[in-house]
């Protein structure tokens, strides 16, 4: 709307949406990250931002206190940038706290379009006098909420109800459909409210239901209403409603209240005065009922965190809840004569089959049963137990005591509660704002009639960037060369050969892709389906999925994956020189990292004759960065480009410690990893750490190492710490 009124520039507004961040390994201020330096840099690029950089660099003071802030968007930027309009603010905004982002966007709409387009609270009573016999009501589920409880509560208010035979229920699966077919009739003839519930799990009636709908609408009753529920999909592809059905009715959705307290006063209304009364271990009873039910909002709301919080997931449900606490009861009343809690007992039963059951990931199963060890111990009976800092497990209380403790007692919501860093609402706030640019995207015109003609148009730069990654994309490895170039099949040589083979399928792609787009755009080749989506993904600074399927896991834009891209083909070159492994190891860089560990515990096990399945990895962190290495090591290796998330590396201390605010994922010295026998590994004051290809964990899994700790290992699985080979 404001594009087309010319109120704001559309390459400021391409530029925002796109933020093609400019590559840097340091930051010319000490409070800002090198990536978030290298969005100065970029937005200092523009006309209108000329000597942004400049300025951060001499007001480091003013410029820091809007990094610092806890509500960025409602502060005025320095000196003359707080002059610049709502739209520039967002670009710079953009660089400093991409986490703030959604409160900004929300702030721009408000002053731009009105308070109406982001205040969402609507009663369902208002929403439904905009229904009609034509126009149904459709629900889009949210886990956790029940919208069928407004319909059924506005339907007794005005005379329709399952009990007067006004109101009918329909839950759709299989053979439901006639049965749908002759309520919806009948409804609509004598006036009378329909329920479809779950109408996704039909999806090939849906094309009649739309037919129906529209047929059942002419010539009915006045008061005859449809509601309909659905589960929203993961993508576009899994689209089943048609669009018939969804254009015709009201689209609604509402997602529960989220947080610790919402979430732990449900957990606990799932049980009642009579629940604690009937143990006969009533103390110890209520106080390990209390625990499980927090230990159950804690993995319920670790979700929002995404993969720091979890790797996948997992439907955890009041099922598991309301069963541990009858397994709980049943134990307790089986171990009443000897007065014991089986703790053992009790830990192995939620975390490996009430709870455990949905998990199917080692490093979730290992945080899932942390929890319940830090929760559910001897310690809680003797009012010393913090279920989280700052909140004491409760004394022996009643129910509606229970509930007035959690009110007055439980802090404020924040990740501390369920043993993250500050940093992890950060993480989480950030990728939503990415997410909301990405979809942002997505949804813009590419047609170069909708745009000013001071931008380019989408063939124009296409063609520009075609030009640019030909341009810079080297030459392919000449496998069968090096392999003549050198008779020795050393492990690490061997890793080398296959890296450069799987290096030369993606060069090959990437030089044949772009190729036959470039003929398609000349007019040359006929534009097939392929190449719209790799000139959609090349505008939008994506990797196209024909690249990143034979490339490593990565989520980066495509400018910066091709520099990774760079620096690997960089590393291969060198090392193909001679053969001789690279003093310093960018791990980051190998299409399959774990083949290259493999290789350092093979060459070892060859040297010293050791049985190879009975060696293991051990990581010592050094003091220095891969500047203050010439040469490798006698055995292992030297292995640099790891960071750090949910916690920091102690140079100093050579230990695990605290993250500092607003660093999320900082940067580990080089490490030295070489093999040992695996008895002789030494894990006492260790922590078991992770190690992921990307953000995104889960799946990018690569390997664990042990880590030096004076604190306890479970802050750290609790905290979702963890070592990353790519940001």
């Amino acid at each position: 709307i404001l594009l087309s009124q010319g109120l704001i520039d559309p390459q400021e507004f391409e530029f925002l949406l796109h933020f093609p961040v400019e590559a840097t390994n340091v930051s010319a201020v000490s409070f800002l990250s090198p990536q978030t330096w290298g969005g100065i840099k970029t937005i200092s690029t523009m006309e209108k931002f000329s000597g942004l950089d400049k300025d951060v660099e001499s007001s480091p003071k003013r410029w820091r206190k809007i990094v610092e802030s806890s509500c960025p968007e409602d502060e005025k930027l320095p000196q003359d940038w707080k002059n610049k309009s709502t739209l520039q603010k967002l670009i710079i905004l953009r660089a400093l706290r991409p986490d703030r982002l959604t409160y900004a966007v929300r702030k721009f709409v408000e002053e731009s379009m009105g308070t109406k387009y982001v205040s969402t609270r609507l009663e369902f009573e208002k929403l439904f006098e905009e229904s009609s016999p034509s126009t149904s009501m459709f629900f889009i589920l949210s886990p956790g909420v029940d919208p069928l409880r407004d319909v059924e509560k506005l339907g007794l208010k005005l005379g329709f109800s399952i009990d007067r035979g006004t109101l009918h229920n329909v839950s759709l699966g299989q053979g439901q459909e006639e049965v749908a077919e002759r309520v919806l009739r009948h409804a609509s003839e004598q006036g009378h409210w329909v329920i479809l519930q779950n109408v996704h799990l039909v999806a090939r009636w849906l094309p009649s239901l739309d037919d129906l709908l529209e047929t059942a609408a002419v010539d009915c009753h006045a008061s005859y209403r449809v509601f309909i529920t659905a589960e929203p999909v993961q993508n576009p592809e899994q689209h089943v409603i048609p669009r018939g059905i969804l254009e015709n009715a009201i689209k609604i959705t509402n997602e529960p209240p989220s947080g610790m307290n919402p979430s732990l006063h449900d957990a606990l209304n799932n049980f009642s005065q009579d629940t604690l009364d009937m143990c006969s271990r009533g103390q110890e009873f209520n106080s390990m009922l209390f625990s499980l039910c927090f230990f159950h909002a804690c993995v319920t709301e670790r979700r929002k965190f995404g993969p720091q919080g979890w790797n996948h997931n997992y439907p955890f449900s009041t099922a598991d809840l309301t069963i541990s606490a009858h397994v709980l009861y049943n134990y307790l009343e089986a171990n009443s004569k000897s007065m014991q809690v089986p703790w053992a007992d009790l830990h192995y039963l939620f975390g490996e089959i009430m709870y455990g059951g949905h998990i199917t990931d080692v490093w979730d199963r290992r945080l899932c049963k942390t929890y319940l060890q830090e929760f559910m111990n001897p310690n809680m009976f003797g009012a010393e137990l913090f279920l989280c800092p700052g909140f004491l497990a409760p004394p022996f209380l009643d129910y509606t005591g229970y509930h007035v403790y959690i009110d007055e007692n439980l802090p404020t919501e924040n990740p501390m509660v369920y043993g993250l860093h500050l940093n992890a609402d950060l993480g989480c706030l950030t990728v939503t704002s990415e997410n909301l640019f990405r979809s942002l995207c997505d949804l813009q015109p590419q047609d170069p009639s909708r745009r000013d003609e001071a931008t380019e148009s989408t063939e124009e730069k296409v063609m520009d960037i075609i030009e640019d990654i030909l341009e810079k994309l080297p030459e392919e490895y000449n496998v069968v060369e090096m392999m003549a170039k050198t008779t020795e099949r050393s492990p690490y040589i061997l890793v080398c050969f296959q890296e450069c083979e799987r290096m030369n399928l993606l060069l090959a792609e990437i030089r044949k892709s772009l190729n036959e787009l470039d003929a398609g755009l000349k007019g040359e080749l006929t534009i097939s389906s392929s190449m719209e989506t790799l000139q959609s993904a090349l505008f939008n600074d994506f990797v196209p999925d024909s690249w990143a399927r034979l490339a490593f896991p990565s989520t980066k834009t495509l400018a910066q994956w091709l520099n990774d891209l760079m620096s690997s083909c960089h590393e291969l070159d060198s090392w193909t020189q001679d053969f001789v492994l690279p003093a310093v190891v960018w791990l980051s860089g190998f299409f399959n990292p774990q083949s290259f560990l493999t290789a350092v515990l093979q060459s070892i096990a060859r040297k010293t004759q050791w049985p190879l399945d009975k060696m293991t990895l051990t990581v010592d962190v050094t003091k220095k960065v891969k500047e203050d290495f010439g040469h490798p090591p006698r055995e292992g290796a030297y292995i640099h480009g790891l960071f750090m998330e949910g916690a920091r590396w102690d140079v100093e201390s050579g230990i695990i410690s605290e993250a500092f605010l607003r660093d999320l994922t900082p940067s580990m010295p080089v490490l030295y990893v070489r093999a040992l026998p695996a008895e002789e590994q030494e894990v006492r004051n260790t922590y078991e750490c992770p190690v992921y290809r990307t953000k995104q964990r889960g799946s990018t899994y690569v390997w664990s190492f042990h880590l030096r700790t004076k604190e306890p290992p479970a802050k750290w699985v609790v905290a979702g710490v963890a070592l990353l080979l790519s940001l």
